[in-house]
């Protein structure tokens, strides 16, 4: 991957937060790693060194990540984020037509630390409620808004696969790689070569963020797609 320049990410700043456009890949913290890779803490403590990361993303998550430039900043944004008072909408692309319209996924969420992955867990999960609502059908997948009212790991994750509903490339999750020859007639491929998937990771993208700034005026900040869930939809559409 190409060098970041944090600068370029950011869709909102003001003297207390920014919030960027992350894209796919970047971890969101600084990872245990021996070639200490890019994360967007350490790129944002490069811009303002006294940022704090209020929530997180999915490393292979796109989109609205917002970041508080100091310390009285942060106790501010995530008192919001426990009270359940920040806005949150997520795009994603998942297998199959489904035409939601208010669904309430409701279903205890347990983390399996052990795996990197959740489960659903009726006695021992911690209650997580998601909202969906259907934005686009294609001609064999939908493009679905997804309103994640609590904040568990990969909670808009595991709760479309209990719906048999896998966001497109969730491979943990039950759901398979995007590739074009799943959709184009007659799909050759130069010889000698082997088809890629459209997309490297899983569809998810966290589209709009909204919360209320230290000054009590609200924030709402929308994240353009990344290239590569712009072409899984344009390449959607184009064979629907």
């Amino acid at each position: 991957m190409a060098k970041l320049t944090f600068e370029t990410l950011i869709l909102f700043e003001d003297e207390d937060y920014i919030v960027i456009n992350k894209p796919p890949f970047v971890a969101t913290l600084d990872e245990r790693t021996a070639d200490r890779v890019q994360s967007i803490l350490g790129l944002a403590r490069a811009y303002h060194d006294t940022v704090q990361m209020a929530h997180r993303l999915d490393k292979e998550t796109s989109g609205c990540l917002a970041i508080a430039k100091h310390n009285e900043a942060y106790k501010h944004l995530t008192l919001q984020f426990q009270n359940r008072e920040v806005a949150k909408l997520y795009h994603a692309v998942i297998h199959d037509l489904r035409n939601f319209q208010q669904v309430e996924m409701d279903l205890p969420i347990l983390k399996l630390s052990k795996k990197g992955m959740v489960t659903i867990d009726m006695q021992e999960g911690k209650p997580s409620l998601t909202i969906f609502n259907t934005l686009k059908l294609f001609r064999e997948h939908t493009l679905v808004a997804c309103q994640p009212v609590t904040g568990r790991m990969h909670q808009i994750r595991i709760h479309l696969a209990c719906m048999d509903a896998p966001i497109v490339g969730d491979e943990m999750y039950g759901g398979a790689p995007f590739y074009l020859s799943d959709l184009k007639r007659n799909y050759h491929l130069k010889k000698g070569t082997e088809e890629q998937p459209l997309m490297k990771r899983f569809a998810l993208h966290a589209h709009q963020l909204t919360f209320t700034s230290l000054a009590g005026e609200e924030v709402n900040v929308e994240a353009p797609y990344p290239k590569d869930f712009a072409a899984l939809l344009k390449q959607l559409a184009r064979f629907t």
